[in-house]
Formats: structure tokens, C-alpha cells, sequence
């Protein structure tokens, strides 16, 4: 049992290492062709999906993995920068809806393409074989348990 454990950190430690370098490299990259950081392109690229490039704060910030307070700064800094304004609920007039601007729609577009491309650079392109599917059946595994819950027992 030690052993596998000792496995498991390795294996731990290799994919925080791994997601931490490629996320740097998208960044760095991110920020190189459009000025935009990583946490700004993944808030316009929610509200470029949501219907009429509108979406609550709450749920922007549950799709892009931030705290709502934390959302709610980095919507500041981008409506200051023109690409997103805030607005009114219309069917809760207590609820504010993130929008999209015309600005951040261009920014947006001009950013998505490098963006792929470094996603295809940096991971996609050490994929091989049956990697795709053991890769996506263990992500899914994992999140599946934190949906549900439940941890695999020793």
C-alpha cells in the first residue's frame, strides 16, 4: 500500500506541475498577442456562450472557478477596460447580469485563435495513442466524485 501511495503523490505532484507550466505558458502567451490575462479571455469566452452574451454574476463566477468576490474585481477592472458592463436583472431587479460590449466581443475574437493554438502547442500535441480517452474517462472520473461527493475509499 505504501507504495501506491507513494504513486499516487508522484502522479499528484506531476499534474499540478504539468497544469501549473502550461497554464504559465498560455499566460505569457495570452497576454503577449492580446493584453489579456487568462481570467479575463475565460470570463468573455462565458459570455460570448451565454444567450445574447448575458450572464448572472453568480453563475460567471461558478463556471470560471472564481469566489464571487473575486469575480466581482475582475469585472471591475474589465468594465473599466471596456469589455463588459454590468446590468440589471430584468426578471430580479436585486440580480446583475455581466454583458459582453462590442469591444470585448473583438478583443475576444482576436485573442481565441492563438489561444487554440497554444492549448494544441502546449497539450494537445502530446496526446497520443489512447491517451485522449484514458485522459478524458479519469477526468471524469474525478470530477464525478467531487460533483457527487463521494471519495474512493482506501
Amino acid at each position: 500500500m505504501e507504495r501506491r501511495r507513494r504513486e499516487q503523490l508522484e502522479l499528484w505532484e506531476l499534474l499540478i506541475r504539468a497544469h501549473s507550466g502550461i497554464v504559465d505558458r498560455l499566460e505569457a502567451e495570452m497576454e503577449a498577442c492580446s493584453g489579456l490575462s487568462l481570467r479575463w479571455y475565460e470570463v468573455l469566452l462565458h459570455l460570448t456562450r451565454a444567450p445574447e452574451g448575458r450572464m448572472r454574476m453568480q453563475d460567471l463566477a461558478d463556471l470560471a472557478l472564481q469566489s464571487k468576490s473575486g469575480l466581482t474585481r475582475v469585472v471591475d477592472r474589465m468594465e473599466a477596460a471596456g469589455l463588459v458592463s454590468r446590468e440589471v436583472c430584468p426578471s430580479d431587479r436585486r440580480g446583475i447580469l455581466a454583458a459582453i460590449t462590442p469591444e470585448g466581443r473583438k478583443r475576444f475574437r482576436r485573442a481565441a485563435p492563438p489561444h487554440v493554438r497554444g492549448i494544441e502547442r502546449h497539450f494537445g500535441s502530446h496526446l497520443s495513442g489512447s491517451d485522449p480517452e484514458a485522459l478524458r474517462s479519469l477526468l471524469e472520473r474525478l470530477l464525478e466524485a467531487q460533483t457527487s461527493g463521494h471519495a474512493t475509499a482506501d
